[in-house]
């Protein structure tokens, strides 16, 4: 957890690098700019964090007692030996072997900061090496070129990053004033901060403009962006601490981020999950793929942009949590080649609506213990109509549903329609700590939760998702005794333990709001008819304040000379 001073720096620096790089968007829409600024901020981070290292092998490179230590007297005065320390500074592998992507020397952030102030629109020239290794002039025609450029030299020489960067500046409808500018103001990002490393600050800036930019591209935003509070909502109540983590629909990878803040928050490492993910969109796919790279988390993204239910890139793949945010009662998704697909066990699902094929998608890559997360529109939870209702009915007969919850309207940026979240797992057994659930579900209403956090968006705070994750884990745990009830109780209204037996009753409709009630109201013993005399009495007294203070600014203003 960040502390109270942390967040005050992030807060201000978001502030002003938002405010600062909407001014030089010019004619560029929202979407256009989002890659022009994501892409810059991935250049920075890998060149600092290059020069991190570079810092560590010249301290090691001079330091006796380093094994890397390099001894002065073994050479011819000191412009040879610092000549060799260059050189030995330029040695790839002392990166790589710190999982430290390589920069080649052209696209440094300093050398494209400089040349990017010399360029200006002029031809900049610029020292290479051609084929025979000599050095020449290149001439490039605008800043454009130049991040084009110098991000492809990144690719080259990082072959895990290999089609990942967005290499499209050049044609991109900004002049190099506003191109230039826009480098000087990410070069401004203060990275010295005492408690907070590089890649904290990079990261933490990297999120918050997917945040701002899905708000600004308002319902093509929602496409690559779920709002960071139901994803931190989502990760509490599943807690993936370690092994494979699944998002079959990761548009820029949030859940991974967020999974990677939870991880550390419980002082876990990092590397006990492995991460798995699909997108079809391609610039998105990138997006996700430099959200990762700037974190250090490794991941596995099949390598390409893909449709994930026609061309599922991870077919073996049977991961320990699940988490997805596909696009709600997506219509044009069925092919032919899907009609007899091994993951529809349950039921086939209707071709005009896919949310029943991602539930099934995900169910069918799930490990013999794992769970899920999945968010579909609140329909999912009642239709009956071709075949889901069956395919519903078959899901809850093989127990696999743990948990239903009803989320509150204006949540995303890209829809309205009501959305609710689908908690399944492949097993209910008591194990780690979760007594046995055989049978039973839990259905929580939580569309009273949450706060307008402007005109348009509704959002939940901190201890809304800690007590909607707490209820769930009450629920799930075994008291010291034993007894679920100990540490777990219904709340009119909120929350409610249901069995299968119950949900059969009702048609195996899963809306919480039928189950959980009403909230409790307050007692109140005192008879009606008194207190209908009472109130009588207090509004008799209200009318009669008004009429004295009504005739009192009458005759306050007619004092004045005013007609009334």
């Amino acid at each position: 957890m960040t502390t109270k001073e942390e967040q005050i720096f992030l807060n201000e620096l978001d502030k002003k690098l938002w405010t600062a790089a909407d001014k030089l968007r010019s004619t560029l829409s929202a979407a256009e700019y989002k890659h022009a600024v994501l892409g810059l901020i991935f250049v920075k981070y890998v060149s600092d964090a290059f020069n991190k290292r570079r810092d560590e092998l010249m301290a090691n490179l001079t330091d006796p007692q380093h094994d890397y230590y390099l001894p002065k007297d073994d050479f011819d005065g000191d412009e040879e030996y610092q000549q060799e320390l260059e050189a030995e500074l330029e040695v790839r592998d002392y990166y790589t072997e710190k999982n430290v992507f390589w920069v080649p020397e052209r696209s440094r952030w300093v050398n494209l900061e400089n040349n990017a102030k010399v360029a200006k629109g002029d031809d900049l020239p610029w020292k290479v090496k051609n084929a025979k290794g000599e050095e020449v002039n290149e001439k490039m025609k605008s800043v454009g070129i130049l991040i084009d450029n110098a991000l492809e030299a990144i690719e080259k020489d990082n072959p895990k990053l290999k089609g990942i960067l967005n290499k499209t500046y050049a044609r991109l409808n900004l002049d190099d004033d506003k191109l230039g500018d826009l480098i000087s103001l990410i070069g401004s990002i203060k990275l010295d901060h005492d408690s907070l490393s590089s890649k904290d600050i990079l990261g933490h800036v990297y999120e918050y403009f997917l945040g701002q930019f899905a708000s600004a591209e308002g319902k093509k935003g929602g496409q690559f962006y779920t709002p960071k509070s139901i994803v931190s909502l989502i990760v509490e109540m599943l807690q993936p601490y370690q092994g494979r983590v699944y998002d079959p629909a990761m548009g820029s990878g949030g859940f991974f981020v967020q999974s990677e803040k939870f991880i550390k928050e419980q002082q876990g490492k990092i590397d006990a999950i492995s991460v798995y993910g699909q997108e079809y969109n391609h610039t998105t796919w990138q997006l996700a793929a430099m959200n990762m790279a700037i974190r250090g988390i490794d991941f596995n993204f099949g390598g390409q942009p893909a449709d994930t239910l026609n061309n599922d890139l991870h077919p073996d793949l049977r991961a320990d949590y699940i988490m997805a945010n596909p696009p709600f009662n997506m219509k044009e998704w069925w092919t032919a080649k899907l009609e007899n697909d091994v993951r529809w066990k349950y039921g086939t699902p209707p071709q005009g609506n896919a949310n029943f094929a991602w539930l099934q998608h995900m169910i069918h890559h799930l490990s013999p213990s794992g769970s899920m997360a999945l968010l579909l529109a609140n329909g999912s939870m009642s239709s009956n109509t071709n075949n889901e209702g069956e395919i519903r009915k078959a899901i809850l007969e093989a127990d696999l549903v743990e948990c239903m919850v009803a989320l509150p309207g204006q949540l995303f940026t890209n829809t309205q329609i009501p959305a609710c979240i689908w908690f399944l797992t492949k097993s209910k057994e008591a194990k780690n700590g979760k007594r046995a659930r055989k049978g039973e579900v839990l259905f929580i209403d939580a569309r009273e939760k949450g706060y307008m956090k402007d005109r348009v968006l509704r959002d939940f705070t901190t201890s809304d998702i800690k007590e909607i994750a707490d209820t769930f884990h009450a629920w799930q745990s075994l008291s010291p005794s034993g007894e679920t009830e100990e540490v777990y109780n219904d709340v009119p209204g909120f929350c409610k333990l249901v069995t299968l037996d119950e949900i059969r009753r009702n048609d195996y409709v899963l809306t919480p709001g039928r189950y959980v009630g009403t909230a409790e109201q307050e007692e109140d013993d005192e008879p009606f008819a008194e207190k209908m005399e009472r109130l009588t009495a207090d509004l008799k007294e209200l009318f009669e304040e008004g009429n004295r203070l009504e005739t009192e600014i009458k005759n306050q203003l007619g004092g004045l000379g005013y007609e009334l």
